[in-house]
């Protein structure tokens, strides 16, 4: 092989593989170094060690500076788990949540969205799910109800999961429903027992800079216990000419440093600069949909593993970006701008929306006065126009405007980016017949 085909070798072989060192690092981050009754799974706060196989309830709402995942929703309450399937199944207890909004969203390694439990497709009554890891035979006795069996396609599944959250009057009820999830190895679920967490070695530090030895180590060990499908093993095996692969060093050679090092630099600028395959609307960039997983749409799996890992599936939920006006311009905080939207032309939901701010250099939610991250349907206080209509003041400054004020969404200084979230979204937001009014630069209000 010559140096040019190595080179291309090198720059899909970083495609394909970054969503690894993404959920590497992601477990790494997200997984509890400290439990209640358990204490540190290692000797302190600085260990590697973690805690795995236990549900980590949020809290509160992220904001600003409250989350280590990109481009966190402001609409929900978060569940956290890390499962370790080596060791056996995994039973998850579900309470009633009486009406209320939930999904449990189950990653594979490899970022696909494979599992949705919760409102839209196992209801809202409580019940069990047993997990079930790759070469799991037969479903145990017990779970018969449709949808009660989730076979994952690798070891290790994160579960993300969001409980609807109106205000912060609720967080004393859903602190309650968060509390009745629960998560238990199998033979403890039949005994009627708790199980212990399990520890394990994330070895990897969540916030060091991307390097090729930290890409390599996180990768190749990856690999090893979440190999890839059987029809994608042959491709993956051609990375072993980089010293990436499942039977390889985790330490790379300085040649290999050599090859990888331009593939990880180019590669993550065109994640950056897009890579999501998307279709731009007055501004918006609408995504394809999402079934179940990527497919061999690799860039695509990669550019959302950077810049909001963990997404739902389509039927659950849409995630139309702005990171430009209906101009086509740049969103940024030296300019005001409006979102209106006619009367009847709200985003067709079943479950609820809203849009949410980001800094565009951090993917993370703006620092403003007000606390204000998001706005949408469940915004107290909104002001409509008199014909029905609905005007959202995106600019940094508060409006002057008493009925501005209270549709402003606080905007940064700099370069920003805009999320517009539907939940349970209906057919015309899912199959591109709704459109999203374009961003309008204006004078401030």
């Amino acid at each position: 092989m010559n140096d040019s085909d190595l080179q291309a070798l090198a720059r899909e072989a970083f495609v394909y593989a970054f969503p690894l060192h993404e959920m590497t690092r992601m477990r790494a981050a997200t997984s509890p170094r400290r439990l209640p009754g358990a204490g540190f799974a290692g000797d302190g706060a600085d260990s590697t060690l973690r805690w795995a196989n236990c549900l980590i309830a949020a809290r509160q709402l992220l904001g600003a500076g409250g989350s280590r995942v990109v481009t966190p929703n402001n609409d929900t309450l978060y569940l956290n788990a890390w499962l370790d399937l080596d060791e056996g199944p995994l039973v998850i207890d579900v309470p009633d949540t009486e009406g209320r909004y939930y999904v449990l969203g189950l990653l594979d390694f490899y970022t696909n969205p494979f599992a949705h439990l919760g409102t839209r497709l196992t209801g809202n009554g409580a019940r069990a799910f047993v997990v079930l890891g790759p070469g799991a035979g037969a479903a145990p006795p017990g779970f018969e109800a449709a949808g009660a069996v989730v076979r994952a396609p690798t070891r290790w599944v994160w579960i993300i999961g969001r409980t609807l959250l109106d205000g912060e009057h609720e967080l004393q009820l859903v602190h309650a429903l968060q509390d009745r999830f629960h998560l238990r190895r199998l033979d403890d679920w039949r005994a009627g027992r708790d199980s212990a967490p399990l520890r394990f070695d994330a070895r990897c530090d969540a916030q060091a800079p991307l390097t090729v030895a930290g890409f390599v180590a996180n990768v190749n060990r990856a690999l090893r216990e979440n190999p890839p499908p059987v029809d994608e093993r042959a491709r993956v095996a051609r990375f072993a000419a980089l010293g990436i692969g499942a039977g390889c060093p985790d330490a790379p050679t300085p040649a290999h440093e050599a090859l990888l090092r331009p593939a990880l630099e180019q590669g993550m600028a065109e994640l950056q600069a897009g890579g999501l395959g998307d279709t731009v609307v007055q501004g918006w960039s609408m995504p394809k949909r999402l079934d179940g997983g990527f497919g061999h749409d690799h860039l695509r799996r990669a550019a959302v593993a950077l810049k909001y890992i963990g997404a739902l599936e389509s039927a659950e939920a849409v995630y139309p970006m702005a990171y430009v006006d209906a101009d086509g311009r740049a969103l940024n905080g030296t300019q005001a701008y409006r979102l209106h939207f006619p009367r009847g032309q709200l985003p067709p939901v079943n479950g609820f929306w809203s849009l949410t701010m980001y800094d565009r250099r951090t993917f993370m939610p703006v620092p403003n006065d007000i606390g204000r991250y998001a706005i949408g349907d469940r915004t107290r206080g909104l002001v409509h126009g008199a014909d029905g209509s609905l005007t959202i003041h995106i600019q940094p400054q508060a409006p002057h405007d008493a009925a501005a004020r209270a549709n402003w969404l606080p905007a940064p200084a700099g370069d920003f980016y805009l999320c517009l979230r539907g939940y349970l979204p209906q057919p015309p937001l899912l199959d591109g017949r709704y459109r999203l009014p374009g961003l309008q630069r204006c004078v401030p209000v």
